[in-house]
């Protein structure tokens, strides 16, 4: 008889099992970060360039004596530009004297901003 030899009733092998479970367990974790990370990305992003097209028409406004009427004036004469396969913008002209109206939705997921 082998003094060292286990004999008792085999075990199931937690051994195994759990640190598989927790591995899984923390990568889950972090694609669920990763996607919150893009998510915040992206509405910076929409942000961001709702910012700036507030600021080529703030600028309009300082330079010319009026807020343009479209989207396409700023584009044309400010270097406005944006990837429109990226993101819808409203833009609402109120008046030639009153801030016009932003908004930037993003197309692929995200929030959008009124």
């Amino acid at each position: 008889m082998n003094r060292f030899e286990k004999t008792g009733p085999r075990r199931f092998p937690f051994g195994r099992v759990l640190p598989a479970a927790f591995f899984l367990a923390v990568l889950a974790l972090f694609l669920l970060g990763l996607d919150d990370l893009s998510g915040v990305t992206a509405r910076q992003e929409a942000e961001g360039l709702k910012n700036s097209i507030l600021q080529s028409a703030v600028h309009c406004y300082a330079l010319e004596g009026f807020y343009p009427d479209s989207l396409d004036y700023l584009q044309d004469h400010y270097g406005l530009s944006y990837d429109r396969d990226k993101y819808v913008v409203s833009y609402e002209a109120i008046g030639s004297n009153l801030m016009p109206d932003v908004s930037v939705i993003p197309l692929h997921g995200g929030a959008s901003h009124g």
